[in-house]
């Protein structure tokens, strides 16, 4: 499970009892672009194996995230220092025995919702992204400049009337909203100086913005290889065009020609299926096939798209729009063959994405999607899946291998 440091309310005692032996955090305390130090690293790593002697064993399994600093996302001239910075921490990880390193080249906003309380059909509150809602910021909150080119008229008018209607506290909730940084902050951006932070990419499409992600990766991915740390993207969250900046790590296009540009293991795939689900023309069971020498860590969760199909929510684990059951089928049987070519460790690491607000956490105080209860929830449901796999999969071998029995005894007789 993602753990976010020594003020996360989900404690590492939470995550043990949830059957969890690997963690995933990061150095959040640290500024964007510092470098990783051992010591710093160590200390981490130490904080989370305090209590092995005397309960199960946790230790740092994948680094979420490295963040890649917005100079380098930009393309300018200080890009260098923070590229070689970069390069000093994947090696300061690698000295500390962690080999698994996430990462975003998504332009200011890491991610995006409207509403982090939408209440589902069983009470539970779960995270959303209203396309209206969006626009409505976007229009009348923010203001900014020759927005109205990104939206449909009616979608326009509809905000309007919407904005005209609501309270300084409605405008109040959704502006922090849209302006929450990272998964698992409680500080948003400041509204007076959010438009400066889009104009700095006024210049960049799509195109620039790619070639700066290749860029990085070329100059990254090598260290990388050298140490033995598999670098692994995450996907666009949500996979299209927001506030006018680019989007380029949206669609399986996207993945395929970014692994080619440094052709390595090291550089890999975060592959997580809420993300690259809000897509109906992402083929998710497909691209486990044809990409998943390239996954290196995994976040299983699954978004639905509603009437509008720009809108969606996360729904329950095993619902929503993502054929969970062909996925994990097509990763386990991913990691069937990676055992069977003898590839080292095979097992890919993966933690339950998002989950409801549910049961007692819903009166207290938890960062957004990453509640212990709708987490663990999540967790149980896809083991039960994994594990109805793994034992199908097993059975269908031993009646081939019967048949074939059969077959060699028919002949022979």
């Amino acid at each position: 499970m993602r753990w976010f440091g020594p003020h996360d309310p989900v404690s590492l005692f939470d995550i043990r009892q949830a059957g969890c032996s690997g963690v995933v955090t990061a150095l959040h305390q640290l500024p964007v672009g510092a470098v990783w130090s051992v010591d710093e690293i160590k200390t981490r790593q130490q904080l989370i194996e305090a209590d092995n002697e005397k309960y199960a064993p946790l230790h740092w399994a994948v680094v979420e995230s490295l963040p890649v600093h917005e100079d380098i996302k930009k393309g300018l001239p200080a890009r260098a220092t923070y590229i070689e910075n970069y390069k000093q921490s994947l090696r300061n990880l690698a000295a500390c025995g962690i080999q698994t390193v996430c990462y975003n080249f998504m332009p200011v906003l890491d991610w995006s919702r409207t509403n982090l309380s939408y209440e589902m059909p069983d009470g539970s509150r779960a995270l959303r992204f209203v396309w209206q809602d969006f626009a409505l910021f976007d229009l009348f909150i923010l203001k900014r400049p020759n927005a109205a080119a990104d939206y449909e008229a009616d979608v326009i008018e509809a905000a309007r009337q919407q904005f005209a209607a609501m309270t300084a506290e409605q405008v109040a909730q959704l502006t922090n909203t849209v302006l929450l940084g990272l998964p698992g902050s409680e500080e948003a951006f400041e509204l007076s100086g959010f438009q400066g932070l889009l104009d700095q990419y006024a210049a960049i499409d799509s195109q620039e913005l790619r070639q700066n992600l290749y860029h990085f990766m070329r100059e990254v991915g090598p260290v990388a290889q050298e140490v033995g740390v598999n670098l692994c993207i995450h996907p666009d969250d949500p996979p299209y065009p927001l506030l006018g900046l680019p989007r380029v790590v949206s669609t399986e296009a996207d993945l395929v020609e970014l692994m080619e540009t440094y052709d390595a293991p090291a550089n890999g795939i975060t592959f997580c299926t809420g993300s690259l689900g809000v897509r109906s023309d992402n083929d998710l069971p497909g691209m486990v096939r044809r990409l998943g020498q390239r996954i290196h860590f995994i976040h299983l969760r699954a978004t639905k798209r509603e009437a509008n199909p720009r809108n969606f929510h996360e729904a329950d684990h095993l619902a929503g729009d993502v054929d969970m059951y062909a996925v994990v089928r097509e990763i386990v049987q991913e990691e069937q063959r990676r055992a069977q070519a003898g590839s080292g460790v095979s097992q890919l690491p993966m933690r339950p994405d998002h989950g409801h607000q549910m049961l007692d956490d819903l009166h207290k105080k938890t960062y957004p999607g990453y509640s212990a209860i709708g987490r663990l929830r999540g967790l149980a449901e896809l083991r039960g899946l994994e594990y109805g796999i793994r034992g199908a999969l097993a059975d269908a071998r031993q009646r081939l291998d019967n048949q074939a029995v059969v077959n060699k005894e028919s002949l022979t007789s």
